[in-house]
């Protein structure tokens, strides 16, 4: 991969996390951090193709990565900026540090997600940095995957949207629609969203081995900071989200397990 592409991406990365830390001090909410993620992999994106060389497909990438990112952060936005309170788990990290919070936040929790960002867009830099980029079998799939993921992403953000404000549902367990098939359509199409910008660059000749990419967001989705993480705290909270955990998977989306019921 072009240095010319790499390090600039890497430096408008480092900014916008470093600005959005200085928000969260200014509101005391280190939450904020889940606003910038999707925010990070657009910088990523254009950079990438204003620095690089500009073919088509990184055009093509960098569109659709907006498209993502930006729905990502407006969704998150929304949520996060209407809670009076800062998410639990940044208030637990915050308890166990009193005093030096604000300062190790930023290399802990903005810097390293800047980091993270940058790790997971390999593709796209990647794709930059590529002299030629044609648009072939390949990244037409890609495309493809691309919209699947994003699909199950926002309608599945959508509906759980319109679950929790429907009074006739309060104290329920989210269980239809797309979150019958899995507990978490959203982050079953964050993973496959960018499996498909994965195809779509080396269809158009980025290098392979940045499958690490999609592999790394993938791992994080499911075993660190996505799935893992939440269900660990809503199976203690909420007794009943435990019975619709043994009869709905987990991640991939497939038809529930008969014979079990809340």
């Amino acid at each position: 991969m072009d240095s010319s592409v790499v390090l600039p991406a890497g430096a408008a990365t480092f900014v916008v996390a470093g600005l959005f830390w200085l928000f969260s001090l200014a509101r005391r909410d280190a939450g904020v951090a889940d606003i910038a993620w999707g925010l990070l992999f657009v910088v990523i994106a254009w950079t990438s193709y204003l620095s690089g060389h500009g073919n088509t497909p990184m055009l093509i990438a960098a569109l659709l990565t907006s498209v993502w990112g930006l729905r990502l952060t407006l969704h998150i936005g929304r949520r996060n900026l209407a809670e009076a309170e800062e998410d639990r788990r940044y208030t637990r990290m915050r308890r166990k540090r009193p005093g030096v919070f604000w300062i190790w936040s930023l290399p802990m929790v903005f810097l390293l997600q800047g980091a993270l960002a940058m790790l997971v867009a390999m593709p796209l830099y990647s794709l930059g940095s590529a002299d030629q980029g044609s648009v072939g079998i390949i990244s037409l799939l890609g495309i493809l995957v691309f919209l699947t993921g994003l699909a199950f992403e926002a309608i599945g953000d959508a509906q759980l949207t319109a679950f929790r404000r429907d009074p006739s549902t309060s104290g329920q367990e989210m269980d239809r629609g797309l979150w019958k098939y899995t507990r978490h359509p959203n982050y079953f199409g964050d993973a496959t969203v960018w499996w498909g910008l994965w195809l779509i660059a080396v269809g158009s000749g980025a290098a392979g081995w940045t499958f690490a990419g999609p592999l790394l967001m993938s791992y994080l989705i499911v075993r660190v900071s996505g799935v893992k993480m939440l269900e660990a705290d809503m199976a203690e909270r909420r007794p009943a989200y435990r019975h619709y955990m043994e009869r709905t998977s987990a991640f991939i989306p497939r038809p529930p397990k008969k014979g079990v019921t809340s």
